[in-house]
């Protein structure tokens, strides 16, 4: 079963806290776990930022709008419990309970910032209203980072190789290899030994060396071009390698080197953007925006 969105996960949650108990947070979502039927990989699936389960994000912030419509109330740190008017809602026995739904308490009115609904419409839900606002946040963000990265692969390839050479170099050292960029830059574009482009030191006291190739390319890389380059691993007696494309590699270019003894890495195009991304190469921050919650230690009482 897919993970139910958050106004799904409403009618079910006040359901499952009827009997008028104090409910725990985490024995909400276990519960609401079992009844949606959902697997320990569907649990497990997370965010976009990776710091949240999806399900545990959409069960918070469906007892977020059952409580600010007066539904449910939170009677201490992870806990609730149902309401009078949480219950008076269930005795009409709604089909189902969503934002359109919600939009005839005024509580919720003002806190969604939407006009008091006589009837509510249960298909009255837009794309946005489908997700949480943190995940609303967070594709609008992989969006964008999806427009950046697709414009790093044009301007990668729009480069002369050397420039590419280069951005590899400046890439790689921010991540941790080579030492200096001086070191680095004397170490590649200089061997050109039978489709090694250059070496550099895995880490700043040169323990190991790491092979490079490094290419601009039209269409995928195929396994004969991998094969030549693990070849000239074996002629240099090298155990690791990385060879870096502005493009991509065929099935088997990366069925070949999984079954082989050497260390080989392929880094395609997008590999390349998504990294310049993280390491922050070629690009500059726009904007910053904080998400906070509220600190609960912050208001307990000693």
């Amino acid at each position: 079963m897919t993970i139910p969105d958050f106004q799904s996960i409403m009618l079910p949650f006040l359901k499952g806290v009827a009997d008028k108990r104090e409910y725990k947070h985490s024995d909400t979502i276990q519960n609401l776990a079992v009844l949606f039927q959902l697997s320990e990989d569907e649990l497990r699936e997370l965010l976009p930022s990776g710091r949240q389960a999806i399900f545990t994000n959409r069960v918070g912030w469906a007892r977020t709008y059952l409580m600010k419509a007066g539904l449910i109330e939170y009677t201490r740190r992870g806990f609730c419990k149902i309401t009078v008017r949480g219950l008076e809602v269930l005795q009409e026995a709604p089909e189902f309970i969503n934002i359109a739904y919600l939009r005839r308490f005024i509580e919720f009115s003002a806190f969604h910032n939407t006009k008091l609904k006589e009837e509510p419409n249960k298909d009255e839900m837009d794309e946005a209203e489908q997700y949480t606002p943190e995940e609303n946040l967070e594709h609008s963000y992989m969006k964008l980072r999806e427009e950046l990265v697709h414009e790093l692969l044009s301007r990668l390839k729009a480069g002369t190789p050397n420039y590419f050479e280069r951005v590899v170099v400046e890439l790689l050292v921010k991540m941790g290899y080579g030492g200096s960029i001086a070191d680095a830059g004397k170490a590649v574009g200089r061997s050109g030994d039978g489709g090694i482009d250059g070496m550099i030191k895995e880490d700043r006291l040169g323990l190991d060396i790491i092979y490079i190739q490094a290419k601009r390319w039209e269409g995928s890389v195929g396994r004969p071009e991998i094969q030549k380059f693990v070849g000239a691993l074996h002629g240099n007696r090298a155990r690791k390698g990385v060879f870096i494309t502005t493009s991509t590699y065929t099935k088997e270019a990366k069925d070949y080197v999984a079954h082989i003894e050497s260390k080989v890495v392929l880094l395609d195009g997008e590999q390349v953007a998504q990294f310049m991304i993280d390491y922050n190469l070629g690009v500059t921050t726009a904007a910053v925006y904080e998400v906070k919650r509220i600190d609960t230690d912050f208001f307990l009482e000693e």
